[in-house]
């Protein structure tokens, strides 16, 4: 049996996120009819993690086991034209049997992006504000993110995680013009809908209706009713994973 990482990008908006579910379209079906039908059998894809609905990937990984060797780059090249135009096939790779889609990978990275300027170019895959925000209290409240351990305050509510431990490397706002922003966030693992909570509950301090200190609260409380609203899907992007 050999395995295979599948390395693609997609353009969330027209899918219920990555996870195959009954009765919606989801990236990880789209991805495993392909694949059955260009290999001739019942192919299981496993994913690096699961994005959500309208969320979009500039990368994300995949892995298959088959029992027999392919072609990688031609594998990848018939994916494309198979696969809808909003999923595209980057390359596929063979690794040893010990390598996971999933669990070998050490980090994450999100970007969230915002705009506070109207715009209908940035309107898809960004989000407009209305606010005047002041990023550098929103960027010295997210440094409490790096000290913090335990992520419950940014835990989408009733659902079956084991921990809500992440360990959080970097998270900071970046100015790409005098209207545009996003924020950047990397950690070993992410809670369902923990980044778009945490942007929201950063924009209530970049608003000025919380103070640095009451965010690093939240944290500490992780009473998921205290922080701010979850953000909506289409300026999110998975943006990197590391193995």
């Amino acid at each position: 049996m050999q395995r295979y990482f599948i390395y693609l990008s997609y353009d969330g908006t027209r899918y219920h996120g990555w996870q195959i579910q009954p009765h919606s379209s989801s990236v990880q079906a789209e991805l495993q009819r392909a694949l059955t039908v260009l290999l001739r059998e019942k192919v299981d894809v496993v994913g690096a993690g699961r994005t959500d609905t309208g969320v979009h990937a500039r990368v994300m990984v995949a892995h298959i086991d088959i029992d027999r060797s392919i072609e990688g780059t031609q594998l990848a090249y018939k994916l494309n034209r198979v696969l809808p135009r909003d999923i595209a096939v980057d390359r596929v790779e063979a690794v040893t049997a010990e390598m996971h889609a999933r669990f070998s990978a050490v980090s994450r990275t999100y970007h969230y992006y915002v705009h506070t300027r109207r715009d209908p170019f940035l309107r898809t895959y960004s989000c407009e504000l209305h606010w005047n925000l002041d990023f550098e209290k929103m960027n010295e409240a997210a440094r409490h993110l790096i000290r913090a351990k335990d992520f419950g305050a940014f835990c989408k509510s009733h659902t079956d995680v084991k921990t809500t431990l992440c360990d959080v490397t970097e998270a900071c706002w970046i100015q790409t013009s005098p209207n545009t922003w996003y924020f950047r966030i990397t950690a070993d693992r992410f809670l369902r809908n923990m980044v778009r909570a945490v942007v929201g509950t950063l924009i209530e301090v970049g608003r000025g209706r919380i103070t640095v200190d009451e965010f690093a609260r939240i944290i500490e409380g992780r009473n998921r009713s205290a922080a701010g609203e979850s953000m909506p899907g289409n300026a999110l992007f998975l943006e990197d994973i590391r193995y």
